[in-house]
Order: C-alpha cells, then sequence, then structure tokens
C-alpha cells in the first residue's frame, strides 16, 4: 500500500490517530516474535495507534508491546485499559503504574475504563484526574459504556478535562451503538473507536446469503471480504477501528481496506443480510 492512512481527531488533546489501528487482543496466543515484527510494520505503515490492556494475558501482551516499540515509542500512539475491579482511585493510579512498567514507558497517550465498574465511577475519574495530573496519561476515555455510561463518566470527570472516546464492539454482525451511542457521541464530538470489526474472524459459509453479499462486493471493489468488513465500520467519518494481526499480510490487507469507499448500493445489500437491531444494549466479547 502507498497511500497515507486517513485520521481522525481526538477531541481536546490536539492528537490525531490513524482510523486503523493495531489491537492486540489475544496476542499472547501467537508467535512473540510474529507479532513484534508486525506490530513494527505496522508502525512503518502509519499504523501508529497501538490499542492494548493489562487484562489481555494478564499482563503479557503489554510486555509484548513495550518489547515491539523498543527504540520507536515516540513514534506511537499508545493507548491500554484498566480492568474494573482495579478501578478504585488508589487502585487505578497502581494499575496504570503496572502497567507503564510493562510496556517500559514513562506515559500512556490514551487510558481506558475497559468496562463499567462496581466501584462508583467517581473513584475511577478521580484516579483519572490523577494520572493526568501527574503527566502518565495524556487523554482518558471509556470502553464498553452506553451513552448514559459515558456522559456520567465524563460528568465525573470534572471540567478541566474530557473524555475522547469510547471503545466498543462494533461490526457488520453486531450494530447495536448504531441505535444511541453513535450518534450520542456525535453530537459531543467524540469519535467511537470499534474494536473486533470483524467479529471473532466470523466470516460467513459459502453459499449463504451473507457470504455472496460480501464476495460480490469485495469483486466489485477488487478487495477482499476482510476489506469489505473494514470499510463498512470505516463508513462513518468519526468511527475509527483496531482489527488485531499477527500477521503482516494480514494487516497490509487491513491497512488497505482505508481507501475502499463503499457505494450507496453496497449499503443496502449489506443492510439486507447483516440487518440493523432495534436494541441500543452496548454487548461485549
Amino acid at each position: 500500500m502507498t497511500a497515507e492512512l486517513p485520521t481522525i481527531a481526538l477531541p481536546g488533546t490536539g492528537d490525531r490517530v490513524p482510523r486503523i489501528g493495531q489491537g492486540t487482543w489475544r496476542m499472547e496466543q501467537d508467535d512473540r516474535r510474529d507479532c513484534i515484527q508486525t506490530l513494527r510494520h505496522g508502525v512503518d505503515l502509519g499504523a501508529t495507534l497501538i490499542d492494548t490492556a493489562e487484562m489481555y494475558g494478564s499482563g503479557t501482551v503489554e510486555e509484548i508491546v513495550g518489547e515491539a516499540l523498543d527504540g520507536i515509542r515516540e513514534e506511537v500512539f499508545l493507548t491500554s485499559k484498566i480492568l474494573p475491579r482495579n478501578a478504585d482511585r488508589e487502585g487505578t493510579v497502581e494499575a496504570c503504574e503496572r502497567s507503564l512498567r510493562r510496556l517500559d514507558t514513562d506515559h500512556l497517550d490514551l487510558y481506558l475504563l475497559h468496562w463499567p465498574s462496581s466501584h462508583p465511577i467517581e473513584e475511577t475519574m478521580a484516579g483519572f484526574r490523577e494520572l493526568l495530573d501527574e503527566g502518565l496519561v495524556r487523554s482518558v476515555g471509556v470502553s464498553n459504556c452506553s451513552l448514559e455510561q459515558f456522559v456520567a463518566a465524563d460528568e465525573a470527570l470534572g471540567p478541566d478535562h474530557d473524555l475522547v472516546t469510547d471503545q466498543v464492539l462494533y461490526w457488520l454482525g453486531s450494530r447495536n451503538v448504531e441505535n444511541e451511542l453513535l450518534g450520542g457521541l456525535r453530537e459531543r464530538e467524540v469519535p467511537l473507536m470499534a474494536y473486533s470489526p470483524l467479529g471473532q474472524a466470523e466470516f460467513p459459509d459459502e453459499g449463504t446469503p451473507p457470504h455472496d453479499a460480501l464476495s460480490a462486493i469485495a469483486d466489485d471493489h477488487g478487495a477482499t471480504i476482510a476489506q469489505v468488513m473494514l470499510a463498512w465500520v470505516l463508513r462513518h467519518e468519526d468511527v475509527f477501528t483496531i482489527p488485531k494481526t499477527s500477521s503482516i499480510d494480514h494487516l497490509e490487507e487491513n491497512l488497505a481496506a482505508a481507501e475502499i469507499e463503499l457505494r450507496a448500493e453496497d449499503l443496502e445489500r449489506l443492510d439486507e443480510v447483516y440487518p440493523a437491531t432495534d436494541s441500543s444494549r452496548i454487548p461485549t466479547l
């Protein structure tokens, strides 16, 4: 691929990140060397947003990412996430400090609450404020939160800071976020970060209507089914995404999806085989 990746602005930060970044969930199951090579190659190609979490491999994936970033940390927009069970005020700061040690860095560019916690949101946001004030994180957000939960967290964060994104499951087979969350974030000029944009590599079986539709659209665009699925997520200009791969070939395939612009008739055909839902419940994997 030769074209530069399109970018998206994060509110109130001055930062722009690529609309296709690199996810790392379950990367501990893959060959460590392949993971490191793929992450570094992605940065070379402009996929400088790397998302990880303390949960992934119980910290192992953060260590892999830290190794991959040796010598190139300043080129990367690095995101990690805190487990909800750790998310009282003191625990939030301590969890972040552990992540920083595993990642071998002195700061995170973005720190997210992984999903809603049993700890009061005021406690978590107090921890986030402390991390922001100390310079250990540059921006904060949430993950797997409904619009109501996002608004409550943003209010608890206080007037001096804003949440910059909500990272949620969004792919053709899971469209709940379209009913309330996406529009609500849009009104607040907050972009949505879509994880698992290919589901769990949930490509439809050959001979089924979803496969036939995706295959025909892919052929029309000289693309693959995976690229069409990614292009569908990116049809919204205020959405960016973090597909995970430890394969350089798949990485390059993913990034090339940024050049695909689906037509109205493509979207209509996909709506027929992957219909929207009435639910606004935020699903998780």
